[in-house]
């Protein structure tokens, strides 16, 4: 039995699986806190070796999904201080075949292989077969990707899109991205108001922040405590919810009209899933299918919440698969 090892790394934790051709053996998942590795260090080789150790496998190929950009064959974490390359991940695993992949890359790779049943469209439209897709992370950070299929297998191309400005359309959002861009600087962080900076775990906090302040009560909650919150009903939660899902249909509505993915979008990740209940209530219907001076946004693109938490993993196995 040939056996592949499998890594997704995310801004918090590292998912790591075996794999038997494109099929991920869900049995052999197991997380690692990335923050415990690089309090002593170490780096992704070492994940690596601790699972090999743990089960024993050994592994004809290694492919992994890394939250950052790729270029010539060498990833860099965005949100950790990691760097690997072909000959650290095959010294690691012993394995001969090496991919290394974008985690939107990934994403978009395992399109098609998801259950039906781990898939919830939450704006219909229609969607052709064997169109372009687009896979929108939501999670740590943000990122886009589109994914385009093709005679020599699928194409996803890699983008570090999370890093371009916030949709600004009215005076509130302008005074929002100030905001952020004064929060950042007086953190001693680049004052910039990329999407990240208001649709990632730590944007949320960010809108929250904003709405408190607008409020006239200033506070600080993490990601988690302002979800709590709008559980609850409060009302600066709710305003900075409201601000995430405007934001959001923006940012999904600019990107359509780019890549013009007929055969659907996806959102993937954390952050994705934790506001799903809110989406229709709160509008991202509206905001997204706006009117432009063409009318795709009006009648066109399907928007789906991918709630497969190993779907890197599968992009993982099929690309590495399809490589073979």
């Amino acid at each position: 039995m040939t056996l592949s090892i499998l890594a997704d790394i995310g801004g918090t934790n590292t998912r790591v699986a075996l794999a038997e051709g494109a099929r991920v053996r869900i049995d052999s998942i197991r997380r690692y806190p990335n923050a415990e590795y690089q309090a002593r260090g170490q780096d992704i080789a070492h994940v690596l070796r601790d699972y090999l150790a743990a089960t024993g496998a050994t592994v004809t190929g290694v492919c992994v999904a890394a939250a950052g950009p790729v270029q010539d064959g060498v990833a860099t974490m965005t949100n950790l201080d990691w760097v690997m390359d072909a000959a650290k991940l095959s010294g690691a695993t012993g394995a001969a075949r090496v991919a290394i992949l974008n985690d939107l890359q990934a994403q978009g790779q395992a399109l098609g292989h998801i259950p039906a049943a781990n898939l919830r469209n939450i704006i219909p439209g229609p969607v052709k077969t064997g169109a372009a897709m687009l896979v929108v992370g939501l999670g740590t950070g943000v990122n886009a990707a589109p994914v385009h299929p093709g005679p020599q297998g699928r194409v996803v191309p890699p983008s570090e899109c999370g890093h371009v400005n916030m949709p600004v359309r009215s005076e509130e959002d302008f005074l929002l991205a100030r905001f952020v861009e004064a929060r950042l600087k007086a953190a001693g962080e680049v004052p910039h108001a990329g999407v990240e900076e208001v649709l990632a775990g730590r944007g949320l906090a960010n809108l929250h922040a904003f709405a408190a302040h607008a409020a006239g009560h200033p506070s600080e909650l993490t990601s988690a405590e302002v979800l709590a919150a709008l559980d609850q009903g409060d009302p600066v939660a709710t305003h900075a919810a409201r601000l995430y899902i405007h934001i959001l249909g923006q940012m999904l509505a600019d990107l359509a009209l780019i890549h013009l993915p007929y055969g659907g979008i996806y959102l993937i990740g954390g952050m994705s899933r934790a506001m799903t209940p809110w989406f229709q209530s709160f509008g991202l219907e509206r905001s997204f299918r706006e009117a432009r001076r063409v009318d795709l946004l009006l009648n066109d693109f399907s928007v789906t919440v991918v709630e497969d938490d190993y779907a890197a993993l599968t992009g993982c196995a099929a690309y590495l698969n399809n490589q073979a």
